[in-house]
């Protein structure tokens, strides 16, 4: 049996990073709730295989570039999680499908102890993350998932974390 974190000083909150509008919301809920129990914030992105393979040079140059962009992100909002947490974040950068890629980061790193995304309240759905984690990828969690609207404002998630 591994061991898992007990203590809430111990708890890490794992944000995926991605473009949507919706991430705000997320990364709110986590950096609320590491400060307020002594955890920390990981955050993740995932760099989508490129479509364009027929020139190995240029998937290279693509690939290279696309995590630099990557890093470049993360190092952003790294440092907005770091003033609103307390505490500088833990970073992750994968290649691959974005729901593996998480999905594989959490069985790999016991430290992570709780899954943060926001979902989409628009018409379109909550997003394919939330979609997939919620439902037929669930099993597939070690560790608890939490969704927030992802149209709540920090006032209204500071009230409720």
């Amino acid at each position: 049996m591994d061991e898992r974190p007990t203590r809430p000083s111990d708890r890490v909150f794992l944000v995926v990073v991605d473009d949507s509008t919706e991430l705000r919301a997320a990364l709110s809920f986590a950096c609320f709730r590491a400060r307020k129990s002594g955890g920390r914030v990981a955050l993740l992105r995932v760099i989508e295989p490129s479509e364009f393979q027929h020139f190995a040079t240029i998937d290279l140059l693509m690939k290279a570039e696309a995590r630099q962009d990557a890093e470049e992100l993360l190092q952003r909002v790294a440092a907005e999680v770091n003033t609103r947490s307390g505490q500088l974040p833990v970073l992750y950068v994968r290649e691959g499908e974005p729901r593996d890629e998480l999905i594989r980061l959490i069985d790999e790193e016991p430290s992570i102890s709780i899954l943060v995304l926001a979902a989409d309240p628009g018409p379109g759905g909550p997003g394919p993350l939330v979609s997939a984690l919620t439902g037929r990828y669930m099993a597939r969690l070690r560790v608890p998932l939490t969704v927030i609207p992802g149209n709540m404002t920090d006032e209204q998630i500071d009230a409720v974390t």
